[in-house]
């Protein structure tokens, strides 16, 4: 019978050849039709999205205000770790949908406000992942590492490739950010903000539209927090069962 740890692996290698496999004929021409979605986007709701990111990714590296509440796990088996996980995302897959119904529901200025209030979302899931799967996301390398995390689960491909490589290799970097001490620039901010932007543009922007949005804000709220959920349980499953 096949173990837990035997089933994951199977599952992780899905994962990175799902990351790795060439584009779609559909997804490229999503792209282009976005790009000519974005070029009618008034500019100053492109700027309150960069400005959330940018704020929002500087402030995990160096504040306390995303530190989740709970605590270290140290003693558990990658399935209960899995698990705990779970039923953690699945709150915050709720508060998201309803958040984003809600400020849907509103129109362009609650629309708006949706932003950032998603990128806390995201972020607090970060930081809980990382105390559930056992690492101290005090130190300076863990806030790094999920930030990479978020950048694998929100973006192109060149993009997204590149981040699951840095996921993989982290712990051999670590010598590296030691010397370094964490500095942010490990981060290339505008790519950063502008893959995570393009990547929520299309449905973000039709969740301005009042009434509709609210439909549009719970359904895609829920669905960024699934894709994040994804990429950070195997981001942490991969580096537990690589380096046991």
């Amino acid at each position: 019978m096949m173990s837990y740890e035997e089933k994951v692996e199977r599952e992780l290698k899905r994962w990175e050849h799902k990351i790795n496999r060439p584009p779609s004929l559909p997804a490229g021409l999503s792209k282009r039709w976005q790009n000519k979605i974005n070029n009618k986007i008034p500019e100053k709701i492109h700027n309150i999205v960069t400005e959330s990111v940018k704020h929002m990714v500087q402030a995990t590296l160096v504040g306390s205000d995303y530190l989740s509440e709970l605590d270290r796990v140290t003693e558990a088996t990658l399935e209960e770790r899995d698990r705990q996980f779970d039923e953690r995302v699945a709150m915050y897959k709720r508060t998201a949908a309803v958040e984003g119904a809600g400020t849907g529901f509103g129109g362009i200025m609650l629309g708006l406000a949706d932003f950032p209030l998603l990128l806390t979302i995201k972020m607090k899931c970060l930081f809980d992942a990382g105390k559930i799967y056992g690492f101290n996301t005090d130190e300076p390398k863990e806030r790094l590492f999920l930030l990479h995390i978020f950048q694998l689960a929100f973006s192109k491909e060149v993009v997204k490739k590149n981040s699951l490589e840095k996921v993989k290799a982290w712990d051999e970097l670590e010598g590296v950010l030691r010397e370094q001490n964490g500095k942010s620039h490990e981060i290339d901010w505008r790519t950063f903000q502008l893959e995570y932007r393009d990547f929520i543009d299309l449905p973000k922007t039709l969740q301005l539209v009042p009434g509709f949005g609210a439909l549009v804000g719970a359904t895609a709220n829920y669905h960024y927090l699934e894709i994040l959920a994804h990429h950070t349980k195997n981001s942490f499953r991969y580096r537990l069962l690589t380096h046991e």
